[in-house]
């Protein structure tokens, strides 16, 4: 029996092929992007870290467009510092060696810059939004503080000056602490090796599909 192929044909059917291969492929990756950066987002959420800290994680698929055999996964955190600190566990301690002051409730979220913007909350900050000054409270066992005096809470829990006779309180504004250890909450490798595990089962369904 003789089998006759024509030259243009083949080039037709290796052609074909080679656009499956590319379409598995690169649709394999586009799951294992999608299901690799939503497994990152509930590590988070299940740690107790919040949906917030959740989203920070992003996925990207290359190509962004078309099809390629050299498609490839990307999958970082906005966030990246923190996502590290909580993966690894570590020991933050003063950039300036002294105190880390940690923001009670009372204190709020954000205070003012230098320049008058709103910052991260920090002691120079409150004191630049609410203009009262905070005085050190040393204690040797537990941490040392950073209070408020002849103050108050208003409704929305936040220290502000008692501008009444009666009612006035010296209000803890922030925690200070040598150093606060983040034990590891996170297992990121862990999670990175089920995924590319997973690689080559999720382009043989796609080149089956």
């Amino acid at each position: 029996m003789r089998i006759a192929v024509e030259i243009d044909d083949l080039r037709q059917v290796i052609a074909a092929s080679e656009q499956d291969v590319e379409r598995a492929i690169t649709s394999g990756m586009k799951a294992v992007t999608t299901g690799l950066k939503d497994a990152l987002r509930q590590d988070v959420v299940s740690a107790g870290l919040g949906a917030r800290l959740s989203r920070t994680w992003r996925g990207r698929t290359y190509p962004e467009t078309g099809t390629s055999l050299d498609a490839a996964a990307y999958v970082w955190s906005k966030a990246p510092v923190i996502i590290d600190a909580f993966d690894r566990g570590v020991t933050i301690r003063s950039k300036a060696g002294f105190w880390l002051a940690i923001p009670t409730p009372a204190a709020g979220k954000t205070g003012l810059g230098e320049s008058g913007g709103r910052k991260k909350i920090t002691p120079g900050g409150w004191e630049r939004r609410t203009g009262m000054r905070l005085r050190f409270v040393y204690r040797r066992t537990g941490s040392s503080l950073l209070v408020a005096d002849d103050s108050r809470i208003n409704k929305k829990g936040l220290a502000v000056k008692n501008r009444r006779k009666s009612g006035q309180a010296t209000t803890v504004v922030f925690l200070l602490v040598p150093q606060v250890s983040l034990r590891k909450r996170l297992d990121i490798d862990a999670i990175v090796r089920t995924w590319t595990g997973r690689v080559p089962s999720l382009i043989a369904q796609y080149w089956s599909g």
